[in-house]
C-alpha cells in the first residue's frame, strides 16, 4: 500500500506539470512500459534529492545514479525504498557507459554550483568541460536517450552538447533540452502569492533563456487572470522571478544554491519527457531547445512532448510592450552565452 508522503508527492508532481493530461489511473508495473533514467552528477545537491523524487515516480522502471565518487551510497540509500524503480549506482569514467546504455532519459546536474558573488558566467569554464565529456558519453553509449540539461549555465551548456553531438554524427534537435522548469515554478508561486489566487491552478509561460534578464515570465498570458495587479507589480514579479536564483544563493550564505527547488523542477521536467515517450497527449512544458521562432539558434518556449521528444515548438503568443520590450533586451545577452558555447565546444 502506498503511503501518504508517496501519494501527496506523486500529486504534487502532478500538479507541478503545465501538462493536461496526467496518468491518474492506479499504477503497477504491468502496464507501464520500462524507462531507464539515468541522472550524471547524482551526489551532489540537486542530484540526491533529484534521485529520491525519480524513485518515486512510478514511470521510472530503472535508475542508474553517476556522478565521479559517492553514488553507490546514494543508490543504496534511495533503493530501500519500496517504489517500482530498481536502482544501481556507478562511480568514476570507467563506470559511464554502463550507466549510461540503455537510458531512455538522460539528465545532467553535474558541476559546481553557484556561490555568493558568482554569475553564471563564472561557472562557464568548469561546468563546460564536464558537460562536453558528458555529452561525449552519451552519442557513444545513449545516443537516441533525451537529454535534460540542468548544468548550468544552460544559455550555453545547451549549445556545446549540440556540438558535441553534431560532431558524433548523433544530433537530433528534438532530443536535447534545456531545463528551465524551475523559472516557471518561480514564475507560478510569486504569481499566486500576489495575485492572491491558488497556487496550484496557476500556469505562467517563461520564454527566453535561463539567466538573469534572458528569463522572461509572459504574466500576460498568466492563468488565471488577474486585474488586480498594476504595471510595478508585473515588473517587480519579473526581476524576482530572473534573480530567484540569486535570491537562494544569498539566503543559503555561502552554503548552497537552489537545490532543493531545482531538484522538483528537474523532476517534473523528466516526467514530462517519459509521459510524452509513453504516448500521452498534449503534454506541454517550457524548454530551452533549439528553435526558430526568433532569430536566435536556441530559445526558451513552450514545447510539445511526445514519442520523439519535441514534437512542436509553439509560438510566444501575444505579448505584452512590458514583454516586447523584455524581449528584445534579452537577445543579444543569450546571443552571446550561445555563441559562448559553440565556441568552446569548437576550441577544446
Amino acid at each position: 500500500m502506498r503511503t501518504a508522503l508517496l501519494r501527496s508527492v506523486e500529486t504534487a508532481l502532478r500538479r507541478g506539470s503545465s501538462s493536461s493530461h496526467f496518468l491518474l489511473r492506479p499504477f503497477s508495473s504491468g502496464s507501464l512500459p520500462d524507462r531507464k533514467v539515468a541522472i550524471l552528477g547524482a551526489a551532489g545537491g540537486i542530484g540526491q534529492p533529484l534521485s529520491l523524487l525519480l524513485k518515486l515516480n512510478p514511470l521510472v522502471s530503472s535508475l542508474s545514479l553517476y556522478d565521479i565518487a559517492g553514488t553507490p551510497g546514494v543508490a543504496a540509500d534511495v533503493s530501500h525504498i519500496n517504489t517500482r524503480a530498481e536502482v544501481a549506482g556507478y562511480a568514476g569514467e570507467d563506470q559511464l557507459g554502463k550507466a549510461l546504455e540503455g537510458s531512455d532519459v538522460v539528465i545532467i546536474p553535474a558541476g559546481v554550483p553557484r556561490k555568493p558573488g558568482m554569475t553564471r558566467d563564472d561557472l562557464f569554464n568548469i561546468n563546460a568541460g564536464i558537460v562536453k565529456s558528458l555529452a561525449t558519453a552519451i552519442a557513444k553509449y545513449c545516443p537516441n536517450a533525451l537529454v535534460n540539461m540542468i548544468s548550468n549555465p544552460v544559455n550555453s551548456t545547451v549549445p556545446i552538447a549540440a556540438e558535441v553531438f553534431k560532431k558524433a554524427g548523433t544530433y537530433d534537435e528534438k532530443k536535447l533540452f534545456g531545463v528551465t522548469t524551475l523559472d516557471v515554478l518561480r514564475a507560478k508561486t510569486f504569481y499566486a502569492a500576489k495575485a492572491k489566487v491558488p497556487v496550484e491552478e496557476v500556469n505562467v509561460p517563461v520564454v527566453g533563456g535561463h539567466a538573469g534578464i534572458t528569463i522572461l515570465p509572459l504574466f500576460s498570458q498568466a492563468t488565471p487572470a488577474s486585474n488586480s495587479l498594476s504595471h510595478e507589480d508585473i515588473k517587480a514579479l519579473t526581476k524576482r522571478t530572473q534573480d530567484g536564483g540569486t535570491e537562494v544563493v544569498e539566503a543559503k550564505a555561502g552554503k548552497g544554491s537552489a537545490t532543493l527547488s531545482m531538484a522538483y523542477a528537474g523532476a517534473i521536467f523528466a516526467e514530462a519527457c517519459l509521459k510524452g515517450l509513453n504516448g500521452v497527449p498534449d503534454i506541454i512544458e517550457c524548454s530551452f531547445v533549439q528553435s526558430n521562432i526568433t532569430e536566435l539558434p536556441f530559445f526558451a518556449s513552450k514545447v510539445r512532448l511526445g514519442k520523439n521528444g519535441v514534437e512542436e515548438v509553439l509560438g510566444l503568443g501575444p505579448l505584452s510592450d512590458f514583454e516586447k520590450q523584455g524581449l528584445e533586451s534579452l537577445k543579444s545577452e543569450l546571443k552571446s552565452s550561445i555563441e559562448k558555447g559553440i565556441k568552446f565546444a569548437n576550441e577544446n
